[in-house]
């Protein structure tokens, strides 16, 4: 189920993904932070960003960052809570639950 907060934002999907953008300063300031679940099938992208804070998560992220063309530039995987992760000359990031922190979840 997808959180309501997230449903609020412009959304794209690529039939596998659906991709939800935050393009407003308090979707990129909270990005997934405090949300207790989110599905592995939901990204949240932040555009005109190039460093993300895991503070107030509460699963992993795998973190992707973009060059303009939406280009894959480096994914960190499985960032815990507490972090910073940044990517210079990144024009974008795809944040996701982490696939090690979905099958925990799914495992119990």
């Amino acid at each position: 189920m997808v959180p309501a907060r997230l449903q609020r934002l412009e959304h794209h999907s690529d039939g596998r993904v659906g991709i939800f953008v935050a393009a407003g300063f308090r979707s990129r300031l909270l990005g997934l932070a405090f949300l207790r679940d989110v599905p592995h099938t939901q990204a949240l992208l932040i555009p005109r960003c190039s460093s993300v804070h895991t503070f107030g998560m509460r699963f992993e992220l795998d973190v992707t960052f973009l060059d303009a063309d939406g280009r894959k530039l480096r994914t960190a995987w499985d960032v815990p809570p507490g972090r910073i992760v940044r990517h210079r000359g990144a024009a974008a990031v795809l944040e996701r639950r982490s696939f090690a922190s979905s099958r925990a979840r799914d495992e119990s």
